[in-house]
């Protein structure tokens, strides 16, 4: 590793290359929360002034000029130019990469206030919502706003390292919450706004979060779910308009009504100066030994991220086009969050906002279309049932990313025919994302193959003991740490962190092969995961669910292939004795798993049998009841 010391020693650069294992910066043991010192955040306490209608806003010249950190912004633009991929073919792009990790770096102030320099008046997000109408804010306005709400959140009692819960769609209040917590050096957590209330209450006690930012929409749920957070949870800052009615506790100082108080907020603020490897993130994934576990990223994830969005986007951000990112996919996960809406606001790039209630592949279309989206992430899903239907060409696309599933050679060519682009498979997972990918802008594809390993990585196929395999043997796809993408830890659980680890290898859990030109092809799974329509779902939280039905006496769940999907969510449930299945018991048990979890965690099959596969500790021996299903299956296409 070498330092550049001609860079201010609060802001000093680690250059590591991307075949070298001799950096020790990135470690995923080091996170542990600094306490507050001298180099911390240096807050001013006197940003909670209301803002007076009589003094003139500055321009957006004095924004960046009188920036309480205006150093910084200026070496960040110099940052946005490196830890990028440069070359002609792959080799090259490979070889040639180097990460710039700076010591000090800040998601926030990187997606947002250094913008103030040179874009503050351009869009960074334009939302429509389902009737058609569009709003947009800009850099400028993004940061005043994200400076009001940090004042808020602070007067609140909001600090540096607390935990702030986002539940909210696709908007600008989502980027808005995202970017002020990082800002203030708190810790983010996406929420899927179709979590129930089980699926919540877990992730918010689980992160000890003080604070959730939500709407209207979703403030139902928190109040459901207030007296089962009453240890951790302070304050709920609600967005938007009431226009349902929703009735909010007036004299409950926990609740925060946002548009009756935002004027008396101030526009000046104080980022905290975070250290890349400061806690920023805690994104929840599932496994199969247990509940859901929060990966927690430092701040310099982002930056780990960026070669594995230039990668299969051909080389993003193509700086002689006018470029618009869009996703379907859901901002609360890391697909949609850090694939598509950080690196966006990272590159300057306009990203469009849109939740659809029910996909509409020509609606869909038709909104990319009027807004000149040339830039996506479509999940294999969204690809499969846009496939269904009859398109016209589109003629904006520059670069399409997919990733999840193979996704065959059909509907590759498909995709050069309606997008006139080829479209790039990636692969990766929440504690270590976008680690393989293809770019056929300078190198061939091969069709159902993952890709090769993206530059500033070190990936490779090993067995059980960490040692690498030959070419063409199946083992665990795993990534080499130090990696600024890697996660820092499983919140509050060591034992797992340490078990996702052997020696300094992080294990995915998934299995696959790399061919002898370098490319990698999926195998499966050595864990039990279900991977449905991009989700990645874990057995446990949904049998856990199906217990608390008043008829189950024991349930296993798996995934069971489907054309569509990849995999849905199949339960064999043993009843208690006494009860009959029945296609109505069957219905309350899908009802129950949608209302307390999530819609997209139900499950589509559910199967009536007398015991199930256990091993002698009293494990599910879920591999038999895979078997089982293609039995199943098999003997009904035999009688057909």
């Amino acid at each position: 590793m070498t330092l550049a010391t001609n860079i201010p020693s609060y802001h000093r650069y680690c250059t590591i290359s991307s075949s070298s294992s001799s950096s020790s910066s990135f470690n995923h043991n080091v996170d542990q929360q600094r306490a507050s010192g001298a180099n911390a955040s240096q807050t001013l306490h006197d940003n909670h002034k209301p803002s007076s209608s009589t003094r003139p806003m500055p321009s957006t010249n004095q924004l960046a000029q009188q920036h309480p950190h205006s150093e910084y912004l200026h070496q960040a633009k110099a940052l946005t130019g490196m830890n990028m991929i440069k070359g002609n073919n792959y080799d090259e792009a490979y070889n040639n990469f180097k990460w710039t990790i700076p010591e000090h770096f800040n998601i926030g102030m990187d997606v947002c206030d250094k913008h103030l320099i040179d874009r503050p008046n351009q869009p960074a997000i334009v939302h429509e919502d389902e009737s058609g109408n569009v709003e947009k804010i800009t850099f400028a306005q993004l940061y005043q706003q994200s400076n009001q709400l940090a004042n808020a959140m602070e007067q609140h009692g909001i600090a540096k390292g607390d935990r702030v819960g986002v539940l909210l769609s696709q908007g600008i209040e989502t980027a808005l919450s995202h970017v002020t917590v990082f800002r203030m050096g708190s810790i983010s957590i996406p929420l899927f706004t179709q979590f129930g209330p089980e699926g919540l209450v877990f992730r918010l006690k689980n992160s000890e979060a003080s604070c959730v930012l939500t709407d209207y929409d979703n403030l139902p749920k928190i109040l459901m779910l207030k007296k089962n957070l009453s240890k951790c949870l302070k304050r709920v800052f609600i967005f938007g308009h009431n226009n349902k009615g929703v009735e909010v506790p007036q004299d409950d100082p926990m609740f925060v009504e946002w548009s009756k108080v935002r004027d008396t907020f101030g526009t000046e603020y104080t980022p905290v100066k975070t250290k890349a490897d400061d806690p920023a993130l805690i994104i929840f994934t599932s496994g199969t030994t247990g509940l859901p576990k929060g990966c927690l990223h430092g701040h310099r994830v982002l930056l780990g991220h960026l070669p594995g969005v230039q990668f299969p986007q051909n080389m993003f951000p193509q700086t002689d086009k006018e470029l618009c990112f869009y996703t379907p996919a859901d901002w609360a996960w890391i697909g949609g969050l850090i694939d598509v809406l950080l690196p966006s606001l990272y590159y300057g790039v306009t990203v469009l906002a849109h939740r659809a209630t029910k996909f509409d592949a020509h609606k869909m279309l038709s909104l990319m279309d009027r807004h000149r989206v040339t830039t996506c992430f479509l999940p294999p899903t969204a690809l499969k049932m846009m496939r269904q239907t009859e398109l016209a060409p589109y003629k904006h696309m520059v670069s399409i990313g997919s990733g999840g599933e193979s996704l065959g050679d059909q509907l590759l060519e498909w995709g050069r025919k309606v997008f006139n682009v080829t479209i790039n498979e990636f692969y990766g997972q929440t504690e270590a994302n976008l680690l393989v990918g293809n770019c056929s802008a300078i190198m061939p594809t091969k069709n159902g193959s993952m890709g090769r390993i993206m530059p500033g990585h070190t990936v490779a196929v090993l067995d059980g003991e960490g040692n690498p395999l030959p070419a063409n043997t199946v083992g665990n796809i795993s990534l080499k740490s130090p990696d600024p993408v890697m996660f820092l830890r499983y919140w509050n659980n060591d034992e797992a962190t340490k078990s996702k680890f052997v020696g300094p290898w992080l294990m995915t859990g998934d299995l696959g092969r790399m061919d002898r030109d370098g490319y990698l092809w999926y195998v499966g799974r050595d864990d039990d995961i279900i991977n449905s329509s991009g989700y990645r779902i874990g057995p446990t939280e949904i049998e856990n669910c199906i217990l608390k039905h008043s008829a189950v006496a024991m349930c296993g769940v798996i995934g069971a292939p489907d054309e569509l999907r990849g995999e849905v969510v199949k339960a064999y449930i043993v009843l208690k004795d006494g009860v009959t299945g029945s296609d109505s018991l069957k219905s309350e048990i899908q009802e129950l798993v949608k209302k307390n979890l999530a819609a997209y965690e139900y499950p589509r099959l559910v199967e009536f049998i007398q015991s199930l596969p256990m091993t002698n500790t009293g494990k599910i021996m879920r591999k038999e009841l895979r078997h089982h299903h293609e039995q199943s299956v098999k003997a009904s296409s035999i009688k057909k």
